[in-house]
């Protein structure tokens, strides 16, 4: 059993609301990624070290 499969299965309504649905929840988890979590983690990332050797 997959997550979403499971999501599938939770979500109400017809097809094409569903498919709306799980759009809706990509956009929001897009954005709190981009407004809170990116932020948070991008000090700790490696790649921001720009040192030439």
């Amino acid at each position: 059993m997959s997550f979403y499969g499971w999501l599938w299965r939770v979500l109400p309504g017809p097809k094409a609301l569903k498919v709306v649905q799980v759009a809706l929840l990509l956009v929001a988890v897009v954005a709190v990624l981009f407004t809170w979590v990116f932020p948070v983690i991008a000090p700790l990332m490696p790649f921001n070290d720009t040192t030439v050797e």
